[in-house]
């Protein structure tokens, strides 16, 4: 905002002393055009650099543009007359000049300019007089409703220049670019588009147009350094893109293990006749716009290449550039557009230059460049060409593939696949190193996986396996951020602390640690493995009491016939048949009856929660399982050792390493007792292993989703990683990790029966049931109470008639019973 303040500052001043300017009105020498009174001539101004290499045809491509337009359309009622003034490439000669064009000449319309620093000038300018502007360069966010951008879309080139490096599969490259506000808007646009093809930009670097050479050296010694090979280059300097081909060329870098990929605009300096600039361009890729091959192209290539012979010998061997045949296109759709408006130029300017606007925006017709529409002020792309640079020149529809580095291997070389040899726990990967042949073979279930994915990627990738016969995960881990090894082949766990250091793959087995168990298939006490010692007590406790309670209120009940042996007996007997519910004793006593009911109650509660226990225990069967003190085996130098199994909390058992399949089997068999493990904490991938060789004697009782599973390593930002892990993906939808898994679980079917199957349910115990326990309790009391108190009560009432009868004559007696019973 500033700078354009200044600007106009000068130009205000500049314009009171502007005489040398030269106004150019420009009909076509070859025309033979005449104006009459009839003919509206119609002012548009152009504005180029006429000294630079891509100025001079743009301009003699619009001189085409109009002679042949108007040889086409003779009878067209207006005409556009040019008005050219030389920016020489100053921004604020072109300030000058787009002052004089729109306060002295009064044009329509302006052509130009080419260069980015003097669109960004000239657009508010020409906005705010409402005067449409073409202009060959600009920025994505220059939106002004009179500015037309005569260039191909950034959005649509960024996609392009990935599909590009896509094709060849390239998974990293370098971004170098122009250290401007274009340069830097654009490269949202790269970056974007390169993470939606799961390519990783590693290292953007900008460079400024009036940077030295030894601060583009400086850059480009960063990239060499950095050891990544695929180079992005977005430059709207020309001048500059040269440079640092130029540079590059020296230091080595533009070689067959280097591949450059210019944008369109950028791939115009191979054209120059510059011998070193071509020599330093060889091997670079580029995209140009696509222009369809025709008559009127072919034609309008000869008259330019004849007017070249004699204007501009220096450019004779130069290719025609786009931008010029863009311009060719353009004066076509401006001067039909006046035509269209014809005399509604003599309306008030400000209605004609908004109609003139409209109109354009609705451009739309089949020119020399294909289909030219243009669309929000932009140029809709037709599509691109690649262009390889070969020779003297460039080379177009077909490309070569450059020998290149890939997927962080140097030129030829191999990516460096660490593997771990030495390994007893061998069914995921049993590496060894064949010392004659300097050669290590892998086998196992991680090595299938790996290879699948590393096939299944739509790129060729070679690895060599790095053998470590001592050491870790955690060792080679180490390696891996130190970029001695690119890779980890193995059955290595994700963990947060090592993810701070490589990246890893999604997981491509299961998740969590489990606890394996031994069977125990001669248990013959099983049945009372239901209910708990203390529960098996109060039980039979409380039947004991019961049984009292029903013979004490049966004995205090003046009904029964029974004498007391017999009672007791039967009583007794009528317990033990409740828990069968066959008892066909009748009771005498209603308090009987309602002692008899709750402990019925009681025990069908019991016998539910005992029948279900059990059906569970005989369902999952029994485990010998470790208590506490007792021996819990792990995995030996593994990370299970530690935090895992204190999360487990197995802090109270004995803790013993084991390091192999047949250590865990003697460890099981032998039992903690006899110097071996009760139970064994490992990680599930390694128990369905076990069970796969072992399952007929032991199962996984039970499991806890503490880890993450076992994932490949590569280095901090590896494309490779995306990849593999949406190769892994693709493994497991269609089933092939199914079936890799039954290749190496053999008996994966049965392991997998005692993986799914219940947890072992827990014993049932007293503090369950101690409300059921205390509301019999209760009611057996309050039964006997009322009972105890009946009885007294009847012996009161007999004892006092007693002491009546023999305290008393007979007379007194019936008296007293009379008066009784008359009160009753």
């Amino acid at each position: 905002m500033k700078l354009s303040i200044i600007c106009h500052l000068v130009l205000i001043f500049l314009s009171l002393l502007y005489h040398g300017l030269c106004t150019q009105s420009i009909l076509p020498k070859n025309s033979s055009i005449v104006l009459h009174d009839e003919v509206t001539a119609i002012p548009v101004g152009i504005i180029l650099d006429m000294d630079s290499w891509i100025g001079k045809p743009i301009h003699s491509f619009i001189t085409f543009g109009i002679t042949d337009f108007y040889a086409h359309n003779y009878n067209y009622s207006t005409r556009i007359v040019l008005h050219t003034r030389d920016s020489k490439g100053d921004p604020l000669q072109a300030l000058l000049a787009v002052h004089d064009l729109l306060n002295n000449i009064k044009v329509k319309a302006i052509i130009g300019p080419e260069t980015y620093l003097e669109a960004k000038l000239l657009a508010p300018i020409a906005d705010k007089a409402k005067v449409p502007m073409f202009s060959f360069t600009g920025s994505p966010s220059m939106e002004y409703p009179f500015l037309f951008q005569i260039k191909e879309d950034e959005l649509v080139m960024s996609k392009s220049i990935t599909a590009l490096v896509d094709s060849f599969g390239w998974r990293e490259v370098i971004l170098l670019y122009e250290d401007i506000d274009c340069g830097r808007e654009n490269l949202s646009y790269f970056l974007e588009s390169f993470q939606d093809k799961s390519i990783r930009v590693s290292h953007t670097s900008a460079v400024l147009a009036l940077s030295t050479d030894d601060q583009i050296t400086q850059e480009l010694q960063k990239i060499k350094i950095s050891n990544k090979m695929v180079i992005v280059v977005h430059m709207s300097s020309l001048l500059l893109a040269s440079r640092v081909l130029l540079i590059a060329k020296r230091l080595g870098m533009v070689s067959e293990e280097y591949a450059w990929i210019v944008t369109y605009n950028t791939i115009d300096i191979v054209q120059q006749s510059d011998n070193e600039n071509t020599e330093s361009s060889q091997g670079v890729i580029g995209l140009r716009s696509y222009i369809p091959v025709s008559g009127k192209l072919l034609n309008l290539t000869t008259r330019w290449y004849n007017e070249c012979h004699v204007k501009y010998p220096s450019l004779a061997s130069i290719e025609v550039s786009v931008f010029a045949i863009w311009a060719y296109d353009t004066i076509w759709a401006l001067a039909e557009t006046v035509q269209k408006l014809g005399v509604q130029f003599s309306f008030v300017v400000t209605q004609m230059e908004l109609m003139l606007q409209h109109e354009l925006s609705k451009t739309s017709f089949k020119g020399v460049t294909g289909e030219f529409r243009l669309d929000d002020g932009k140029l809709v792309s037709n599509g691109f060409k690649i262009v390889n640079v070969m020779g003297n020149g460039a080379r177009k529809g077909s490309t070569i593939t450059p020998k290149h580095r890939m997927l962080q291997t140097i030129g030829e070389k191999k990516l460096k696949v660490g593997v771990l040899i030495r390994r007893k726990f061998k069914y995921f990967i049993d590496s060894v190193h064949d010392i004659q042949k300097n050669v290590t073979i892998a086998t196992g279930f991680s090595v299938d996986v790996f290879n699948a994915c590393i096939n299944a990627l739509p790129y060729e990738v070679l690895y060599e396996l790095v053998p470590f016969p001592n050491g870790t995960y955690d060792d080679l881990i180490k390696k891996v951020y130190v970029q001695e090894i690119d890779a980890i082949l193995g059955d290595s766990t994700i963990l947060a602390n090592r993810s701070e250091f490589v990246d890893f793959t999604t997981t491509y087995t299961d998740m969590g640690i489990g606890t394996l168990a031994r069977i125990n298939h001669n248990d013959m006490w099983i049945f009372l493995k239901p209910l708990d010692v203390d529960l098996w007590l109060v039980t039979v406790a409380f039947a004991i009491l019961t049984g009292f309670v029903v013979w004490a209120i049966e004995s205090m009940n003046q009904g029964s016939q029974k004498t007391p042996i017999q009672q007791i007996g039967s009583t007794f007997w009528f317990i033990l048949m409740t828990l069968f519910f066959v008892q066909r004793d009748k009771l005498s006593s209603n308090l009987a009856r309602f002692v008899e009911f709750v402990w019925l109650l009681v025990v069908l509660i019991l016998i539910s929660s005992y029948t279900a226990t059990l059906t569970s225990l005989l369902t999952v069967e029994q485990f010998v399982l470790a208590s506490e003190g007792e021996t819990v085996g792990f995995h030996g130098g593994s990370f299970v050792a530690g935090r895992t199994v204190n999360n487990l909390h197995f802090e109270d058992y004995r803790h013993r390493p084991y390091y192999s399949y047949e250590d865990y089997a003697e460890a099981l068999s032998k039992g903690g007792k006899h110097g071996g493990a009760d139970a064994i904490i490992d990680e599930i991938p390694y128990i369905k292993m076990f069970l796969g060789l072992y399952s007929a004697d032991y199962a996984m009782i039970s499991s806890e989703p503490t880890t993450s599973g076992f994932a490949f390593i590569f280095q901090k930002g590896s494309p490779l990683v995306m990849e593999m892990s949406r190769q892994i993906a693709k493994l497991r939808e269609e089933g092939t990790l199914r079936l890799l898994e039954k290749k190496w679980f053999e008996k994966l079917s049965s392991s997998s029966s005692s993986q799914d199957s219940p947890p072992k349910p827990k014993t049932l115990n007293f503090s369950r049931f101690r409300g059921l326990f205390l509301v019999s309790g209760i009611s057996s009391a309050l039964a006997l109470m009322i009972s105890v108190i009946s009885l007294l009560h009847a012996k009161l009432q007999v004892h006092s008639i007693i002491s009546l009868v023999l305290q008393q004559n007979l007379v007194a007696n019936l008296r007293h019973l009379l008066y009784r019973n008359a009160i009753n």
